[in-house]
């Protein structure tokens, strides 16, 4: 009876390297030590230990740190841009702004840290842009009252933006308290354009 063909034949160095998704892995242990300590705290070099994989590994998807920060933001900005497009309108916009920084704090800190990050890349200069025209159509659904709709829009993106980062900064325990943000930032604005 011949023995089974199995890869355990091979030799070790020859068996094929595989991880799965490896830049998921990388992506989402970055993520993680974001959320928790800050864009400050990573190293390629500790990702690729929590993956399992030699230290060069991540180097293979994204180069280096700002790479990897690169990609953080646009993949930010690409889920901005969806949950922007299923709002109905411009107040529903902000509150799902509001929403995303809240669901995606790490993403948040990362994208708007320019100097994290490489300007010229062509994945987050078109989802950057995509989630711009996305904000511009929210606000192109209300009349800006004699106002530059570029104006209306930069203070619409202003007070959802402003109110998301004194959110996630903790600087509105107090005045939110134990109530819902999105509710809170609803009201707010109500109160604001009537």
């Amino acid at each position: 009876m011949a023995p089974a063909d199995t890869d355990s034949t091979k030799p070790a160095s020859r068996r094929p390297y595989h991880h799965g998704d490896l830049r998921r892995a990388i992506l989402t242990a970055a993520l993680d030590v974001i959320a928790a300590d800050g864009p400050a705290a990573l190293s390629l070099r500790d990702l690729a230990r929590r993956a399992g994989v030699s230290h060069a590994a991540p180097a293979h998807h994204f180069k280096d740190r700002t790479g990897l920060l690169t990609s953080i933001a646009a993949e930010g900005f690409g889920l901005l841009a969806a949950t922007l497009r299923e709002a109905p309108d411009l107040k529903e916009a902000g509150v799902r702004y509001v929403r995303f920084a809240r669901e995606h704090p790490a993403h948040f800190q990362v994208m708007f840290t320019p100097g994290l990050l490489r300007a010229d890349d062509l994945e987050l200069t078109t989802a950057r842009a995509l989630a711009g025209d996305a904000l511009r159509t929210s606000v192109s659904t209300v009349d800006p009252g004699g106002i530059d709709p570029r104006l209306a829009g930069v203070a619409a993106w202003s007070l959802a933006h402003g109110f998301a980062t004194l959110l996630l900064g903790r600087n509105l325990d107090g005045p939110v308290g134990d109530k819902d943000p999105e509710e809170v930032f609803r009201t707010l604005t109500a109160t604001l354009f009537r």
